[in-house]
């Protein structure tokens, strides 16, 4: 059994046979790590959030439309619709606090655009022949061209809040195979 001598003061030292604590460092090193780890880990997130935004502008606009499919929930929160068997499909998303909008292009039958019509609320009664709805802002966003010399027909389909409002172009060439434009715009 240990006894401990009440009148042994600390500044005395200590007996050869008793082994010293050699772990004091492990105390500091865990506090200065546990400081460290978490100021390292804001800090690096912040650096991330300071730059992605920016970044991430210049990827999107670098890569442009997407020669694929949007994501179902892209064609959810824009509520649009696109034919099966559509050709050339492409779609472009940008967000920002005022709005965000989806840029999609797909090429279909006439059948297909008749569909898609009354699948997004509208019709081919609504279409105004020579109409081009996308505005020349928003087609050089994407790279499109709606130059004269072609059979152009639109419709702007506005909704209340919170549902998109839909500019829709369509380029009635070929009326079998319509090349559809559409920008879904959605405001908070």
């Amino acid at each position: 059994m240990i006894t401990v001598d009440p009148e042994r003061t600390a500044a005395e030292p200590e007996e050869p046979g008793r082994p010293r604590p050699r772990h004091r460092w492990i105390k500091p090193v865990v506090v200065f790590l546990l400081i460290a780890v978490p100021a390292g880990y804001l800090y690096i997130s912040a650096m991330q959030s300071r730059g992605g935004s920016a970044s991430k502008k210049e990827q999107a606009a670098a890569s442009g439309l997407q020669a694929e499919w949007p994501s179902r929930l892209q064609r959810r929160i824009y509520q649009v619709w696109i034919p099966p068997g559509s050709a050339d499909v492409a779609h472009y998303e940008t967000n920002s606090w005022k709005a965000s909008s989806l840029y999609l292009q797909f090429t279909t039958t006439g059948d297909g655009f008749r569909k898609f019509l009354d699948r997004v609320g509208s019709g081919t009664g609504q279409l105004e022949e020579g109409e081009v709805t996308v505005d020349g802002d928003q087609a050089a966003e994407v790279g499109w061209n709606f130059g004269a010399g072609h059979r152009w027909t639109g419709t702007v389909l506005e909704q209340d809040k919170p549902k998109p409002s839909l500019q829709i172009t369509a380029n009635l060439d070929d009326p079998k195979y319509p090349r559809v434009f559409v920008v879904s715009t959605t405001t908070p």
